[in-house]
């Protein structure tokens, strides 16, 4: 990392981040969370790097889920457990279809911030910034409330305090147990419409009672009742992932201590801007959404300045398309990476390319669309004789209708009912473990070409 210093990225130019009016008002935030202690710590993040490393090499996968953006008024310890529940409920669904570990990343304590198609938006004819998440201003339509506000930092900062100290407790305090967890998952198949699944539920019942029966169970064995569970986030609002950028005293290395793993937008990517020099810097994890627009070269650029080691499961590839343009996309990103000999984590994320305007009016994502995604996802790594690594969801653990489609059946005219997003719809907890159960498929499909090929 040579001379890297948490400030360099003051030096690049800046897109999707606020130009805040009260100077100093913003150093002092700064100044009050740079004194904080960091919301994650570096030997977290090596481990999620190394468990990122074994699904690289396709002995593991990656199972990343939340909120589109966490909010201030909708926080509460509830939400946080549901949206846990359905990722432990997913998790084991997909590790009895992999028969490898599911790493488990969540979109939470800290995704706070969110880049804009627009600097502005206009209703009723009257034009004001637009929302760009809880860290910086409000959703609120009127002029004081779009003002960027710096003091919302500490706001953040506290609720993914809050937010990690319930998730560590629930992953270690027997709410993770593996036999409540199926229990939970039992519940969704005994419905005739997910009938589909049943004969993939009574198999991990019958394997949860072999291990039973041979004396494994969750008073001896501490794995079954326990779970690593990470977080992660948009690293987006520049000011505070410097605030919060601790040096490691036991590597010399910066860490990022706002998350595990962050990860670099679209719309935030370029080579030689503010947050590609922030993140190349730390020493966690790092995701790089690839878009459609991605190019050879940029990506080339990209994968050394933010990998130069070439460490595998430092660097994770998060790809969004959109249904049927992941073949004319992932290809040749594929050919990229292979060319340079570079070590990538393959990721999809199926929402963000689906995102479509209902007959209603509001914004929804179709999950036929988002499964098809995905499908194309392992279509084309099959065919490329490469690794899909992961899958990366925007959802949650409540009853919302904000996605169309699967066996609940959400209809255009059910979107209102309850639509809850302050920005991009989200899949609820049914579709959620629905589309589990279809990577799982997915995923149980690849193992068993790949084991006769092996002969």
């Amino acid at each position: 990392m040579g001379t890297w210093q948490k400030s360099d990225w003051r030096n690049k130019p800046r897109v999707q981040m606020p130009d805040y009016q009260d100077q100093e008002a913003l150093a002092t935030t700064e100044a009050q969370l740079s004194k904080y202690p960091p919301l994650v710590f570096a030997g977290e993040a090596r481990r999620l790097r190394a468990a990122l490393g074994a699904a690289g090499r396709g002995e593991a996968f990656l199972l990343q889920g939340g909120d589109c953006a966490e909010s201030f008024q909708q926080f509460t310890a509830d939400a946080i457990r549901d949206t846990f529940k359905v990722m432990l409920q997913m998790a084991m669904v997909l590790t009895f279809g992999a028969k490898v570990p599911v790493v488990k990343v969540g979109r939470m304590a800290g995704q706070f911030a969110k880049p804009r198609s627009a600097p502005t938006e206009v209703i009723n004819g009257v034009e004001l910034p637009s929302y760009r998440g809880d860290i910086i201003n409000e959703l609120d339509f009127t002029p004081e409330s779009r003002i960027p506000n710096p003091a919302k930092m500490l706001q953040a900062y506290t609720q993914s305090a809050a937010t990690l100290n319930l998730l560590r407790a629930f992953s270690t305090g027997g709410y993770a147990d593996v036999n409540q967890v199926h229990r939970w998952t039992l519940g969704f198949t005994a419905s005739d419409k997910a009938e589909r699944f049943r004969d993939m539920s009574n198999r991990i019942s019958d394997t949860l009672d072999f291990i039973k029966a041979a004396g494994v169970n969750s008073d001896n064995a501490h794995s079954l009742r326990t779970v690593d569970f990470y977080v992660s986030h948009e690293a987006l609002l520049l000011e505070y992932e410097e605030a919060l950028c601790r040096m490691d005293t036991t590597s010399g290395n910066w860490l990022a201590g706002s998350g595990h793993m962050i990860w670099i937008g679209d719309r935030t990517r370029q080579p030689d801007g503010a947050h590609v020099e922030f993140c190349k810097g730390v020493l966690n994890p790092i995701g790089l959404k690839c878009g459609p627009s991605m190019t050879a070269e940029d990506l080339k650029v990209l994968m050394k300045t933010l990998n130069p080691k070439n460490e595998m499961g430092r660097l994770t590839l998060i790809c969004r398309f959109g249904a049927g343009k992941v073949h004319d996309h992932l290809p040749r990103l594929i050919e990229t990476v292979r060319s340079e000999g570079a070590n990538v984590v393959w990721v999809c994320d199926p929402m963000h390319g689906n995102t479509i305007k209902s007959s209603t009016g509001y914004k929804t994502r179709p999950f036929d669309l988002v499964l098809r995604e995905v499908q194309e996802f392992f279509r084309v790594h099959r065919v490329e004789g490469t690794i899909p690594g992961g899958v990366h969801f925007e959802m949650t653990g409540l009853d919302v209708t904000e996605c169309t489609g699967g066996v609940q059946a959400v209809s255009d005219e059910d979107l209102s009912d309850r639509y809850h997003t302050a920005c991009d719809p989200r899949l609820n907890a049914s579709q959620s473990l629905e589309l589990a159960f279809l990577v799982a498929e997915e995923l149980t499909a690849l193992r068993e070409e790949r084991l006769a090929e092996a002969g």
